[in-house]
């Protein structure tokens, strides 16, 4: 049987919205939304936030969270997701999942969640990344969300920063985009820390590239639903309006 760990990565120094963990959605903190969103996803055997940020920790754990403390130096959320599992105290086996939910991903839910451990099991596939449905035409042409075209067996085959696919020829095409939702072996984890960045990865800064690029299988776990991930103060006014609506706030808020 595999454990399933998850594993939320949030720092303070975010270059568009310095201190977004600790900003406030309907009274509460967005770090704690997306632990406690997490949290009702009742296969985790554990969900930890990684941070570098002893404000950070010390709300999680007077939230009766589990925070552990990573180095400040890390450029990318997977990393500091490895350091987390590294000092996990009981060692990971090589087909242990580890879900990473980055810290701004404030809609995240546990059906979204299952999902993805059902993807893996079915599959052994070594990395599932949750994608949403697009449905603001500006969203889709913004440079700061990341678009999807998956394949007929729900590969994913490409992101960009990019409006794809293109709308130029027809404008009901579906649109999806990446999350900061994503599923690793335990094992594979390890191993995309040791990979080379790739040409694409850095022209499109999208890590996941990298896998494509190495010709690694990158599968999807599609949403209709909607998601935001809280990169400005307009995102935070959106994410709270969505948050008042939605099911799932009522049941840890």
């Amino acid at each position: 049987m595999t454990r399933k760990i998850c594993v939320i990565p949030a720092r303070m120094a975010s270059s568009r919205f310095p201190g977004k963990p600790l900003e406030y959605i309907l009274g509460m903190p967005l770090i704690l939304h997306v632990m406690y969103r997490c949290t009702l996803e009742d296969h985790f055997d554990d969900v930890i936030v990684a941070t570098c940020d002893r404000e950070i920790m010390e709300c999680v754990e007077n939230a009766n969270g589990v925070a552990v403390m990573t180095a400040s130096t890390h450029e990318r959320c997977t990393d500091r997701v490895f350091e987390a599992i590294e000092a996990y105290p009981n060692k990971l086996k090589k087909n242990d999942l580890v879900i990473m939910v980055q810290g701004d991903e404030v809609l995240v839910n546990p059906d979204m969640l299952k999902s993805m451990i059902n993807i893996y099991e079915s599959s052994q596939v070594p990395v599932v990344n949750l994608i949403s449905r697009i449905y603001r035409k500006e969203d889709h042409d913004d440079v700061n969300v990341v678009k999807v075209v998956t394949d007929l067996n729900e590969r994913i085959t490409y992101l960009s920063r990019a409006a794809i696919p293109s709308r130029s020829r027809n404008s009901n095409v579906s649109m999806y985009q990446q999350t900061g939702v994503i599923a690793y072996s335990s094992s594979f984890l390890n191993k995309f820390s040791k990979l080379k960045q790739t040409p694409l990865e850095i022209i499109e800064s999208i890590d996941m590239l990298r896998l494509i690029e190495h010709g690694i299988s990158l599968k999807s776990s599609k949403t209709e639903l909607e998601t935001i991930s809280v990169d400005t103060k307009e995102d935070l006014i959106r994410a709270e309006k969505a948050l008042t609506n939605d099911i799932w706030t009522k049941k840890y808020l």
